[in-house]
């Protein structure tokens, strides 16, 4: 029992490790289409279950985002409660998600020999 408990911890980092990695392309992408707030952001990653995160990752992500200029925001009032905060790409976004989907390809398949070799030896 022990042993399982070890290995679905070390899969857990593992997912987290790998998510960590490549969240910050996952929310740029879904910001390319069109502005998007957080709530909708978080429900969107959601839907992919190995991408779902909390909102005490997100948000400091965004304001990262923000500060590094790959994203802006503005309100939008709301006439059912507070504004919501929009966050939408900006050029130098779009150039830095256009750069990772350039090199993603070769990365993922170059992962995937190592782990057909290492499946191999």
């Amino acid at each position: 029992m022990v042993a399982g408990k070890a290995r679905d911890q070390a899969e857990a980092r593992g997912v987290s490790q790998l998510r960590k990695g490549v969240l910050e392309y996952c929310v740029l992408a879904l910001l390319s289409d069109r502005p998007r707030y957080g709530v909708e952001l978080l429900e969107a990653l959601a839907d992919t279950p190995v991408m779902a995160t909390s909102q005490g990752t997100l948000y400091p992500l965004l304001s990262r985002l923000r500060r590094s200029g790959l994203a802006d925001t503005y309100l939008v009032e709301s006439a059912s409660g507070p504004s919501r905060k929009y966050y939408e790409l900006t050029d130098q976004g779009r150039q830095a998600l256009a750069e990772f989907s350039g090199h993603w390809p070769g990365f993922r398949d170059a992962v995937d020999r190592f782990l057909v070799s290492g499946a191999e030896s």
